[in-house]
């Protein structure tokens, strides 16, 4: 006990603290010398755990986890990070006692009161809040604080911090999906069309008749078919239609109209033309960088129906046991290193796979 307390002391000494800062300056400069992550997402998960361990209300884990949460944010903006997004309410979260998400629900309120009151971290790195779910299921005075954040924040655009607030994957996934068979649904807009298919035949059918008529013609210079030609040219002539002429049978009040048996009144998009583009056009997190580093605490090795659709083949996922309110910088570090010096070693044998086929093209040509 004494030997903690000491530590603390030291550890809260103004030299010390001037000390820790300047290292966690100089190891962030470190950091942006090589790539950074452009996306990268937390499960923000072991404040219910820290609590219990520590003797302390639940509701105030949370509020410590919000205040590791403000750390990891300047870290991460401070190395060049230009997305996080956050696991802050689950759907699933309302089912936990009232008490639990009443306090949840209230502390988010008063943090973002805060965040508006002294929002010197946003503003100093333009980060503009965005809150990604179901809407509906946020108290009328929450949502309203939560629309005046993202728009006191909307003009900023250096980086961007998503709040999943309340929010599952699943749910996600099928609003997209919802949402892109409405567009869809939609028939497509009118285009005016310069040659119609009845205009494209009758042009052809009216070539075709004066090409007939001059042959006609042709043969009726003889002496001998003059009587029958006349007879055949009145009747190709009165048979020959002018090529710029509208057909009768497509003409409406002064207006063309197409009247073959295969016109459909409305055109519909192909649903053959759904890619997954498309439904990532869809999403909550459409127009953002790739996920590119997950970061789950607490120990425990599941996403929890978090970023499923956004974790591709080239997410690193990364599970640490330390509680999400202990999380900092020295926790952080190591997992950006080791990022880093994986993201060095593909582009290497990137580099080594070209300058290999370029060899053996050289080779070929020579």
């Amino acid at each position: 006990m004494h030997l903690s307390q000491l530590r603390r002391w030291i550890l809260q000494s103004p030299p010390v603290e001037w000390a820790i800062l300047q290292l966690r300056e100089l190891l962030i400069g470190a950091l942006r010398q090589g790539p950074i992550p452009q996306h990268v997402a937390f499960v923000m998960d072991g404040n219910r755990r820290f609590a219990k361990s520590h003797r302390i209300e639940t509701v105030e884990g949370h509020n410590l986890g919000f205040e590791a949460l403000a750390r990891v944010l300047e870290v991460c903006y401070k190395s060049g990070v230009k997305v996080v997004t956050v696991y802050a309410f689950s759907i699933e979260n309302f089912k936990r006692s009232k008490y639990e998400v009443d306090g949840l629900m209230d502390m988010a309120k008063v943090k973002l009161a805060q965040l508006l009151q002294h929002g010197d971290l946003l503003d100093r790195y333009g980060v503009s809040i965005r809150v990604l779910g179901q809407r509906e299921l946020i108290k009328p005075d929450l949502l309203a604080d939560i629309d005046r954040a993202t728009k006191m924040t909307s003009r900023n655009g250096n980086a961007i911090l998503n709040v999943c607030f309340p929010y599952t994957s699943h749910d996600e996934i099928t609003t997209a999906i919802r949402n892109t068979v409405v567009d869809y649904s939609k028939p497509l807009p009118v285009q005016q069309r310069t040659f119609s298919e009845s205009h494209i035949k009758h042009t052809l059918r009216s070539r075709h008749l004066s090409v007939a008529a001059e042959r006609i013609r042709e043969r009726s210079r003889s002496p001998s078919s003059r009587g029958a030609s006349d007879i055949e040219d009145s009747t190709s002539s009165s048979a020959t239609l002018h090529p710029d002429s509208p057909p009768e049978d497509t003409m409406i009040s002064g207006k063309e109209v197409d009247v073959s048996k295969d016109a459909s009144p409305n055109l519909y998009p192909d649903p053959e033309s759904i890619t997954s583009q498309v439904l990532n056009d869809h999403m909550y997190t459409a127009g953002l960088p790739p996920l590119e580093l997950l970061i789950r605490t607490s120990g425990v090795e599941r996403l929890s129906d978090f970023m499923l659709w956004q974790s591709h083949e080239n997410t690193e996922i990364v599970f640490l046991k330390c509680l999400w309110p202990e999380f900092d910088l020295w926790q952080f570090l190591p997992v950006l290193v080791e990022w880093q010096w994986r993201r060095k070693k593909e582009e290497e044998q990137d580099r080594g796979g070209r300058s290999a086929e370029g060899s053996i093209i050289r080779a070929k040509a020579s």
